[in-house]
């Protein structure tokens, strides 16, 4: 816990999550951090020039560190037209009940990795974290030299141990009950759906970086554990949606209290990338199937689930959520991570005055 905090500049051992797609806003990020825990920008989507003006939006609400998160960047998983035919019907089919015209094939982006992260070098952020895979030696170079500590993503403990060789300086262990995207990068993900329970204690006996502990952390009491199974730390995502920072709609913010939060899936139907949502009639439509890779699905799909979101329509959004989503809290991120750190404290207490505690 205190390497972390040295290497992060933390008060307290709690990293929100970075999660793409609008939702790390800078009075999210910048809240977070003031609050003395690590704010995250989830900048996989955006343009260089994007990135830098949130940082520039972050850096003029706060002087506390943050973090810069992108996807690893690595060769695309083969598609085929057979994929795009097979899946287009059921696209074109919601398409129409939201008024839109029929689908086309999206343009190709390559090569965003390398300008992405070079914005995140002019930015200089205290930390920059990644998921999806490796960084290969001359990124971790040119991020060693700008002096901004790395954190790689593992959903298994050889996973964990590859980015340790590979040289980063903290590794964030995600479980299956993880919302959004999972990390997996090396076997299939269906091998990696490791409880964070069994997880992180594995992780933490193979490696000798500090470890966050993600995936089901909702409250201080989950905080604790982590730190009881050697975590450094905790990341948190699904727990900061119901700050009012956070980038999401009102149907979104709708969702997550209804009782639709109890059920989520591990789907690919969104991005064609596994990764944890609330079940919805989206998901139900591709049980069974097999859209095309990530990102292709991902760009066929944008148009529709823009115009879902801009009609309320939670029946075809994407809505990730972790499985501790029916344990979200709406009030501010200051005040999150204050509640988050007390409950960790009294848990810590309690357990140090037991017999036989600690104490």
């Amino acid at each position: 816990m205190r390497e972390l905090s040295r290497l992060l500049r933390l008060r307290h051992p709690i990293v929100q999550a970075p999660m793409a797609g609008g939702i790390t806003t800078p009075e999210l990020v910048a809240e977070v951090s003031r609050a003395g825990a690590l704010g995250s920008i989830g900048a996989a989507y955006l343009a260089p020039p994007q990135i830098e003006a949130l940082c520039a939006a972050v850096r003029a609400r706060t002087t506390a560190p943050f973090a810069v998160n992108l996807f690893a960047p690595g060769a695309p998983e083969p598609s085929s037209p057979e994929l795009a035919a097979g899946v287009a019907p059921v696209l074109d089919a919601f398409r129409a009940e939201l008024g839109l015209p029929r689908g086309e094939d999206p343009p190709a982006v390559n090569g965003l990795f390398e300008a992405q992260l070079e914005a995140v070098l002019r930015c200089r952020p205290a930390v920059f974290s990644f998921t999806f895979g490796l960084l290969a030696p001359k990124h971790l170079r040119a991020l060693r030299a700008a002096s901004i500590v790395v954190i790689g993503t593992a959903t298994t403990v050889e996973e964990a141990a590859l980015l340790e060789e590979a040289g980063v300086d903290a590794i964030s262990a995600q479980g299956a009950e993880a919302g959004a995207h999972r990390g997996t990068f090396a076997g299939a993900f269906e091998d990696a759906l490791v409880g964070t329970m069994a997880l992180v204690p594995q992780v933490v006996a193979r490696v000798r970086v500090p470890v966050l502990a993600a995936g089901g952390i909702m409250d201080g009491r989950g905080v604790a554990a982590a730190l009881a199974l050697g975590a450094a730390g905790a990341q948190l995502g699904t727990a900061f949606l119901g700050c009012p920072e956070a980038g999401i709609s009102p149907a979104y913010r709708a969702a997550l209290r209804s009782d639709a939060a109890r059920r989520t899936v591990v789907t690919r139907a969104f991005t064609g990338r596994p990764g944890r949502a609330i079940r919805n009639r989206f998901t139900d439509a591709f049980e069974g199937r097999t859209p095309p890779p990530f990102p292709e699905q991902h760009r066929r799909t944008l148009d529709l689930r823009a115009a879902a979101a801009r009609q309320g329509r939670t029946d075809l959004m994407l809505l990730w959520a972790g499985q501790g989503a029916p344990l979200v809290r709406e009030m501010p991120a200051r005040e999150l991570v204050e509640t988050l750190a007390r409950e960790m404290r009294e848990r810590w207490e309690t357990r140090e005055t037991r017999p036989g505690g600690a104490g």
